[in-house]
């Protein structure tokens, strides 16, 4: 196995297990350039693509969910309908600020130490919200409130800082806002459709000058690789996310941030 592979099915393990984490995939696929040492450039179009195989782990665990929210729109439910209603809200203010901010944003992607700093806040943040929030009672995404998913969707804008975390701060969000933990994680998942689809289809826009003249630098076979690995990783992670939050909670995860954020801080640095 050579290296361009290696960093294929390295890079698919990390997209994996932190996408649905509240710990920022984006943010360890930044440190990881770092930590690695390849070109980002040449490795972008990877980055965007593996992030599809994350979203059909969610298809795949949560196709009854789905299924069951298709059937229901045809014979228009209110719960379905509410469903797709509260997803589309909770996507529109990312979808609207994000295209604003487009630049500002990627100018950001660049910048490790902001990584690192937004890792040590956000580990801060889940700490205060655990502490204060008080858990709502068990709810599916279809009987929450529309202004409860319109707050979402704006807290999840926090994520277009890198190592915020997208998954982190709509959970954050929604236990702040009385939303049960489970419920909570279920619609970060469900959000992350939506937005990374969009996400991922500008990106590719963006690149399609490249992709016809077939320089977008990883071959095909090492994105297939990355695809595949995140697809698999991911599956695994929101099964046991969801049990373990269930009955944890996120402390964990935001000492993690915090010792991730401090220790790569350091070490950049000091290199």
């Amino acid at each position: 196995m050579d290296s361009t592979t290696i960093t294929a099915v390295l890079l698919g393990i990390v997209e994996g297990l932190t996408e649905f984490l509240p710990v920022s995939s984006t943010g360890h696929l930044i440190l990881a350039t770092e930590l690695f040492g390849y070109d980002a450039h040449q490795w972008a179009l990877f980055n965007v693509v593996i992030q599809l195989g994350a979203i059909l782990a969610v298809v795949v665990q949560y196709w009854r969910t789905f299924w069951a929210v298709g059937m229901g729109l045809l014979r228009l439910e209110p719960l379905s309908i509410r469903f797709v209603r509260n997803l589309l809200a909770a996507f529109m203010p990312a979808a609207v600020i994000g295209l604003i901010f487009k630049h500002q944003i990627e100018g950001m992607l660049g910048s490790p130490l902001v990584v690192c700093g937004a890792l040590i806040v956000g580990g801060i943040g889940i700490l205060i919200v655990e502490r204060f929030a008080k858990g709502g009672e068990p709810s599916g995404i279809g009987q929450l409130p529309l202004r409860q998913a319109i707050g979402v969707g704006f807290v999840q804008c926090l994520a277009m800082i890198p190592g915020m975390s997208r998954s982190g701060a709509t959970i954050m969000g929604a236990l702040a806002m009385g939303i049960e933990r489970r419920t909570a994680a279920e619609f970060s998942f469900f959000l992350a459709i939506p937005t990374m689809l969009g996400a991922s289809t500008i990106e590719l826009l963006g690149q399609r000058h490249e992709l016809a003249a077939g320089t977008t630098g990883v071959g095909w076979s090492e994105i297939a690789i990355g695809f595949a690995v995140a697809f698999i990783v991911a599956l695994a992670v929101i099964k046991l996310f969801v049990a373990y939050v269930s009955r944890r909670g996120f402390t964990p995860f935001a000492w993690y941030r915090i010792v991730v954020g401090l220790a790569a801080g350091a070490w950049l640095l000091n290199a």
